[in-house]
C-alpha cells in the first residue's frame, strides 16, 4: 500500500433507506447521515432501481409495510438478482411477531430494527452488518485466491503424470487417475527400457491435499533416478525408499512396481505396503492376489524389498490400484470391498485395458452414487495391463 493510499480517509459507505413514511425517513437519516452516504426510496420499485445503481449500496434498510410492493417482495427480488443478492438487508418494522420475523429471514434479511427507532440500536446494527459484509467479501477474495492457487497446483501435478501410456507389441496398458480434491497423493509413472520392456510404478501418499501432492512430486524425481536398474523391482523400491527417507515427518508412501519383459513373457513384482496386484486370465483361473510386500516408503532407511516373478500368457490381465477403489463407500457407508472388487473383475468382459479401466470406474461411480460436486472418499488410481497374442512373440503363445 502506497503512502498516498494510506493518507486517504476511508470512503463513506452507502446506505439505501427505503420507507414510505417521511417521519421515519427523517429520523433514520438524522441518525446516519454524518457517518454514511444515504440514498432514499419511498417505494419498492424505486428501491429496486437504486439498488442496481452504480456504485450499489453497501447496505439496505427496508421498511416491511409499504403499499403496492411490501418489503418481503422487495427483499425477495433483491436476492434473486446477481447484482444485488449480496447486499445485506435490514428490515425496519413495528411488528414483533415471531412469524413475521421468521418470514423476513426466510426471504434473505440479515436483521431487524424495530420501531420506534433507538439511535444507538440503528447505528450499532448498521455498523455491525457493514463490518460483517466487509469480512465476507475479504474471505471471498481469499477463497478465490486459494482456489486459483489450487488450480495452478492441480495443473502442475497433472503435468508430472505421464502424458501417454507406453505402447509395446503384445502389451496393452491403460491408466486412470481421479483425485479426491484438486490435488492428491496418488501417483503413477513408467520407465520404458526398450520396445519390449517397461517398468510400471503406482504409489499412494498418506493423507490428502497439498502435502500429499508435494510428496507425490518428489516421487517423480526419485523414480527417474531408478532407470539404471529398472528391471529389478526390489532395487527400484529400495532406491525410492532411500530417496524419500528423512524428507517428511508425518507421511509415508505405499507403492508397487512391476517390470514386464515381453521377450521373456515375464512379469516381476515388488510392493511396499501396497494393496496386492490382481491377476487373472488364461494362465490364472480366477482373480488372485500377487503380494510381495516390504515396509512402506519414506520411514525406515534400513527397509529391504524382495520381488516375485510370474509367467505371462496370452490374454492375461493384471491390475495395479490404490486403496481408494476397495474403500469407496456407498450412501449406507458400505465399502465396495475386496471381494466385490474381485467378483467384478472376474465377470468383466472388457476386450482392452482402456475398456476395463473405464468400466471399473463406472461401476465405482454407480456404487458410490455421488452427486455433482460431492467428493470421493479417497484418491483413485488404477493401471490395467492386458497381454494379447502376438505371432512373432513365442513367449506369449498359448
Amino acid at each position: 500500500m502506497g503512502a498516498n493510499e494510506m493518507n486517504q480517509p476511508d470512503q463513506k459507505k452507502t446506505v439505501l433507506l427505503v420507507d414510505d413514511a417521511p417521519a421515519n425517513i427523517q429520523v433514520v437519516n438524522a441518525i446516519l447521515k454524518d457517518t454514511y452516504k444515504i440514498r432514499i426510496a419511498t417505494n419498492g420499485a424505486k428501491a429496486l432501481e437504486l439498488a442496481k445503481a452504480t456504485p450499489p449500496p453497501d447496505l439496505i434498510l427496508l421498511d416491511v409495510m409499504m403499499p403496492e410492493m411490501d418489503g418481503y417482495e422487495v427483499c425477495s427480488r433483491l436476492k434473486i438478482e446477481p447484482l444485488t443478492r449480496d447486499i445485506p438487508v435490514i428490515f425496519l418494522t413495528g411488528q414483533t411477531e415471531i412469524e413475521e420475523e421468521t418470514r423476513g429471514f426466510e426471504v434473505g434479511a440479515v436483521d431487524y430494527i424495530h420501531k420506534p427507532f433507538s439511535p444507538a440500536v440503528v447505528m450499532a446494527r448498521v455498523q455491525t452488518h457493514l463490518v460483517l459484509r466487509g469480512i465476507r467479501e475479504q474471505l471471498t477474495l481469499q477463497l478465490q485466491a486459494i482456489q486459483k492457487e489450487l488450480e495452478t497446483a492441480r495443473q502442475i501435478q497433472l503435468s508430472i503424470l505421464p502424458a501417454v501410456v507406453p505402447r509395446l507389441e503384445g502389451l496393452d496398458i491403460a491408466a486412470r487417475y481421479i483425485p479426491m480434491t484438486s490435488v492428491a497423493g496418488d501417483f503413477y509413472d513408467f520407465i520404458v527400457v526398450d520396445e519390449n520392456r517397461v517398468g510400471i510404478l503406482i504409489a499412494d501418499v498418506s493423507g490428502h491435499g497439498m502435502p500429499a501432492a508435494l510428496i507425490a512430486s518428489m516421487l517423480k524425481i526419485a523414480f527417474a533416478a531408478q532407470v539404471p536398474h529398472a528391471d529389478d523391482p526390489a532395487q527400484v523400491l529400495s532406491g525410492l525408499n532411500q530417496a524419500l527417507c528423512g524428507k517428511f515427518e508425518y507421511h509415508f508412501v505405499t507403492a508397487a512396481y512391476v517390470f514386464v519383459d515381453m521377450t521373456k513373457g515375464t512379469l516381476t513384482y515388488a510392493g511396499a505396503g501396497h494393496p496386492p496386484m490382481l491377476i487373472w486370465g488364461a494362465s490364472s483361473p480366477g482373480v488372485r492376489d500377487v503380494e510381495e510386500n516390504g515396509l512402506f516408503l519414506g520411514k525406515f532407511p534400513w527397509a529391504t524389498y524382495t520381488s516375485v516373478q510370474l509367467d505371462l500368457g496370452a490374454n492375461d490381465w493384471c491390475l495395479l490400484y490404490t486403496d481408494g477403489i476397495p474403500e469407496t463407500m456407498n450412501h449406507s457407508e458400505v465399502e465396495f470391498g475386496t471381494e466385490r472388487f474381485r467378483e467384478y473383475l472376474a465377470a468383466d468382459q472388457s476386450s482392452s485395458a482402456d475398456q476395463l479401466a473405464d468400466h471399473l470406474l463406472e461401476e465405482l461411480s454407480r456404487w458410490a452414487a455421488r452427486g455433482p460436486g460431492e467428493e470421493l472418499d479417497d484418491d483413485i488410481t488404477v493401471v490395467a495391463i492386458h497381454t494379447h497374442r502376438v505371432k512373432s512373440n513365442s513367449a506369449l503363445e498359448a
